[in-house]
């Protein structure tokens, strides 16, 4: 009777892990990429705490954000987080990838760094520059260009990702470049005499909140799967949460799934859960959505509520100076509110 009851027993577990087994296997997968930076490194959190328990989340990187929208236009790639620039290029192009949340606000991580070699901006005509073209660095450059004197066509924009661009700066192959932390850092040890011009803690770049970070999901995802496009976005908020209630923890977290040291995510978001002055301010739920106009009240920091809708535009004006963009799109056109309307609803 012991031997059968075992036997029995043993059936029912290997049944139970089964039926287990089944379950994952029929919960839904949602592809989501990152580059890195501490910024986007929420996603970890929510992967590793189990913050969306209802779907896997699949978390790769890819350093170039231009890479990730090309693979969710593939279908390949659900959700990217990335900076907060690329819709109305998308709206532009016709390419199916909407923008659906601020989510991180730049209060001094980027920075514009200029060579020991330049004494004046105006020096740059002519000279190299490094940026992510077709990105908020391109934009920044280009205003701080014009505010110095210097034309934002008179420069030669090298397009590179953000380790490229510190060698190329610590080569002597660009004469100044757009950094975020901990690039800029490196790029000021170890270039002598290199120096900060200027940075997003300056009080245009503050009040605009041109330079932040953002989130974006494909088209077919938020058409398709609507539910998990929103628990996949309540992972995020719940993985920031989770954060500002355990910094440290979190920290490490972040810092293991970037390969960064710990000291360079305490850089750009801080040890305590709390705005980071020079760094981020890392928005909550409530703050994303007043910024993005689904809730009401203002954000943080002197935005106004609904401020994303400035944003598109200043966004817009500087992709048709590029040549990026041919007309002005509505900004229905590259943005979907869905998702964090619906999540904010369920906060009242």
């Amino acid at each position: 009777m012991k031997t059968k009851g075992k036997a029995i027993l043993t059936a029912l577990a290997v049944m139970g892990m089964a039926v287990q087994g089944g379950v994952a296997a029929d919960k839904e997968t949602v592809k989501v990429s990152l580059f890195s930076w501490p910024g986007y490194g929420f996603w970890f959190i929510a992967k590793e705490k189990n913050l969306a328990p209802d779907i896997n989340l699949d978390v790769q990187i890819i350093e170039d954000p231009y890479e990730s929208f090309g693979q969710m236009a593939a279908g390949k790639l659900d959700v990217t987080s990335s900076t907060v620039e690329y819709g109305p290029i998308a709206a532009d192009s016709g390419v199916p990838v909407k923008f659906v949340t601020y989510t991180n606000p730049s209060t001094g991580t980027d920075k514009i760094i200029m060579s020991p070699k330049i004494a004046d901006p105006k020096e740059l005509k002519g000279k190299s520059v490094a940026v992510l073209e077709g990105g908020l660095t391109q934009i920044f450059m280009g205003i701080w260009l014009e505010n110095n004197g210097v034309k934002f066509d008179e420069v030669q924009y090298v397009n590179v990702v953000m380790d490229d661009a510190v060698a190329a700066m610590v080569s002597g192959k660009v004469a100044a470049g757009e950094f975020w932390e901990p690039f800029g850092g490196q790029v000021l040890e170890s270039l002598k005499g290199s120096k900060v011009m200027a940075s997003s803690l300056e009080p245009y770049f503050m009040k605009t909140a041109l330079l932040g970070d953002g989130m974006y999901m494909s088209d077919s995802f938020l058409k398709e799967k609507p539910e998990a496009a929103k628990k996949a976005m309540k992972a995020y908020w719940d993985a920031v949460a989770w954060w500002k209630a355990h910094p440290e923890e979190g920290n490490k977290i972040i810092a293991e799934g970037l390969k960064f040291d710990v000291k360079d995510v305490e850089n750009v978001i801080g040890k305590d859960g709390k705005w980071l002055k020079g760094g981020i301010y890392v928005f909550d739920l409530p703050e994303a959505a007043k910024f993005m106009g689904v809730m009401a009240g203002d954000p943080p920091l002197g935005w106004k509520n609904g401020e994303i809708n400035d944003h598109w535009k200043l966004t817009e004006t500087w992709w048709l100076k590029f040549g990026l963009i041919k007309k002005e799109h509505p900004i229905d056109a590259g943005v979907s509110f869905e998702p964090i309307k619906s999540l904010a609803a369920e906060l009242k």
